[in-house]
């Protein structure tokens, strides 16, 4: 999978207000420094995702229309402190609201920097998406600032943690690794997405005709 096209389709917190088309969205959460908005860019070669200063800045839930038939949605960053406490319960009824409403989720994208283990906040989104049932796929960030032997090892104990089937996937968007294996992952979970739309679609198709 390679991105041909790429669109802003614009910034919004409430459901009413976010893109209409009915195709698979991919959100991509993480902590406020993890890394998110430079990932992004670099996931889809184009400076469209803002990447600040300080960290805590994206404050909606940012809408990139791919190959015309797919959402890459940037997640507002979790744990920032500094940000007001009003603002942070904002964000948390709005991001329930969607991980647990919207349909059109085809997975999400759990950045997590190599450098640390999961915190407290990641691991309640894994439960969250876990009880929601919704697939996803964990990413480690910024795997340069380790050594080659070290980041295996990183990886190792964050499959352990968090009782996945194969090692999390790797990335580094300054060495440009794990561009590939990332692509893929965001491949197929829309891929699953759009065949379960399939399948109820025919199913629903079978009972209009047995009735």
């Amino acid at each position: 999978m390679e991105f041909r096209s790429v669109s802003f389709r614009g910034s919004y917190l409430r459901a009413q207000d976010r893109p209409k088309q009915w195709f698979p969205q991919i959100a991509f959460a993480g902590r406020s420094n993890v890394g998110k908005s430079s990932l992004l860019n670099w996931l889809l070669k184009q400076s469209v995702a803002r990447v600040a200063k300080a960290p805590g800045k994206t404050r909606t839930l940012n809408f990139y229309l791919v190959n015309d038939n797919l959402f890459l949605v940037d997640l507002p960053g979790y744990g920032y402190a500094k940000v007001a406490r009003h603002l942070r319960e904002q964000w948390g009824r709005e991001l329930d609201a969607y991980l647990a409403k919207e349909e059109r989720i085809a997975g999400v994208v759990s950045l997590i920097d190599i450098r640390h283990s999961p915190t407290a906040l990641d691991l309640e989104l894994q439960g969250l998406l876990k009880e929601l049932g919704l697939a996803s796929v964990i990413v480690l960030t910024k795997a340069d600032k380790l050594g080659r032997s070290k980041r295996h090892q990183r990886q190792r104990d964050v499959q352990s943690q968090l009782g996945l089937p194969s090692p999390p996937i790797a990335t580094s968007v300054a060495a440009g690794e794990g561009r590939r294996e990332l692509l893929r992952a965001v491949a197929g979970l829309a891929d699953s997405w759009r065949e379960l739309q399939q399948e109820r679609t025919h199913g629903t198709e079978e009972e209009k005709r047995e009735g």
